[in-house]
């Protein structure tokens, strides 16, 4: 059972904070090594990135062993609700820079806003001090853009945070949608198609649709608003991410539900068909484009897996 944010104690905060900078700078090392064959300069940033999260590292560890001993308690964010759920970009064939320079900048404002949360609940004055700093120390970093070239150092600092924030809101906001349109499109067509095979009645099969994509929604709603509560990250209210995610994932089925609005069944299922191999192609894409899955990987994933899934619902509607 996953733990709240509010729930933890000083000690499982420290030891948490210790955890979360092992990490980060574990992944950090590995944009560095995966970069440096093509762009030494960026591998390098990730390089003294990783170094300045093991301070922070020390500096946590130092604290903790002089207010509560050596004896630290086993916590991680997979522990806790409220943190990102993070893709494990890093061990990608071909890592792109811009993944990482994304994924980066995400992990610098969970790290600082995490901080900051704990260093107001915190009763200690050494444990508030030094969370408090290090929450300073994330918002103050330069933007890994401006390190990586993208941009110069004389940028408004306000404004990168808000496009850091922004990005933050494709990523759990959009990204929760696109999760919800590629599972109500690919769950529905068996059971859609193989109704209508099996009834060849296209209001029958329009019904059945709609209580699937329906259903489906639902499922993946309740799903996404119960992951975790946004506590730490602002990534916003947890119903309203549930929301978006339910109606994108009924909007998935219903794409080739409502071709069986035509009367002809034949007509009907060639629409739907059609709409079909549009969905995957799209997704596809989509997920190239905003979920770091390589293209063939995603070709593979959705458009095959999808045909597969089609086919499997035809041969079980027309048996």
């Amino acid at each position: 059972m996953l733990k709240r944010f509010t729930e933890l104690t000083e000690p499982e905060v420290l030891a948490l904070a210790i955890a979360n900078e092992e990490e980060d700078a574990r992944i950090y090392l590995n944009f560095a090594a995966r970069l440096k064959p093509q762009y030494p300069g960026s591998a390098k940033v990730f390089e003294e990135m990783a170094v300045e999260e093991q301070g922070h590292r020390h500096a946590l560890l130092d604290l903790y062993e002089r207010k509560f001993g050596k004896e630290m308690p086993y916590i991680t964010r997979a522990d806790v609700r409220g943190f990102l759920k993070r893709r494990p970009v890093w061990l990608l064939e071909g890592l792109r820079l811009d993944v990482a320079r994304r994924q980066a900048e995400v992990m610098e404002l969970e790290a600082s806003q995490f901080y900051a949360k704990s260093a107001e609940r915190a009763r200690d004055t050494d444990v508030r001090k030094l969370l408090g700093d290090l929450a300073e120390i994330e918002k103050k970093h330069e933007s890994l853009a401006a390190k990586l070239g993208e941009t110069n150092l004389t940028v408004d600092v306000k404004a990168e945070e808000e496009a850091t924030r922004k990005r933050l809101l494709v990523l759990q906001i959009v990204q929760p949608g696109l999760a919800g349109l590629i599972d109500g499109s690919v769950s529905t067509l068996a059971p859609i198609f193989a109704a209508a095979f099996a009834t060849q009645n296209t209001w029958e099969t329009f019904l059945i649709g709609m209580a699937a994509s329906v259903g489906a929604g639902i499922s993946m709603g309740l799903t996404e608003a119960m992951s975790d509560d946004g506590a730490i990250t602002g990534r916003g209210s947890p119903w309203l991410r549930g929301v978006v995610c339910g109606v994108m994932t009924a909007l998935g089925g219903l794409g080739h539900t409502l071709p069986y609005l035509i009367p002809d069944f034949w007509t009907a299922t060639i629409v739907a068909g059609v709409v079909v191999l549009f969905e995957l192609w799209a997704i596809a894409w989509i997920r190239w484009k905003y979920m770091e899955t390589p293209f063939t990987r995603a070709v593979v994933q959705i458009v095959i897996g999808g045909l597969l899934v089609l086919g499997a619902g035809i041969l079980i509607g027309a048996s």
